[in-house]
């Protein structure tokens, strides 16, 4: 059963671009050192051989790995979804009932998340547990730091800021 990954057109060519730079750039990198690292005669002793052999795996693990979200992924574009309620895409603003302090999220893709930009994933216990809610709604949300009650003021699309320039 594979996991489907809904992810905006920007995390998609995100991957593909990561993909182009480990195959055409990084990998062939990797496999000159290795080239040149035999080069050098004895194995057992030769620490250049066995960064780069172990830099090769970690880069075809990589390329495994993304090619496994890119098969799976989904391109969504949440400005053609409904947000009455909250769904992949939604921007979604909330008062912690507790500090009364107001929060902000915006719901994305994995491979495009950025909490620090106010940017969750859908697969984030936060974003699971606000999905399909709507304005005026309270919700009590397990987080990590212990457990928390918001109150949603608004769910609506605006268009996603992914990165800052």
């Amino acid at each position: 059963m594979s996991n489907v990954e809904p992810m905006t057109i920007f995390g998609y060519e995100k991957l593909q671009a990561e993909v182009k730079d480990l195959k055409e750039v990084k990998r062939p990198g990797v496999v000159k050192a290795i080239e040149e690292a035999l080069e050098h005669g004895d194995l057992k002793e030769n620490a250049e051989y066995h960064a780069a052999k172990e830099m090769q795996k970690n880069i075809d693990n990589r390329l495994a790995e993304l090619q496994e979200i890119i098969g799976n992924a989904q391109i969504v574009d949440p400005s053609e979804l409904e947000h009455a309620r909250v769904s992949f895409g939604s921007t979604v603003i909330m008062t912690d009932l507790d500090s009364d302090e107001e929060v902000s999220y915006t719901i994305v893709g994995g491979a495009e998340s950025n909490p620090d930009m106010g940017l969750i994933s859908f697969n984030s216990p936060l974003a699971k547990q606000l999905l399909g809610k709507e304005e005026g709604d309270e919700v009590k949300v397990r987080l990590p730091g212990g457990e928390k009650e918001f109150e949603i003021d608004e769910v609506k699309y605006q268009e996603i800021v992914f990165e800052t320039h």
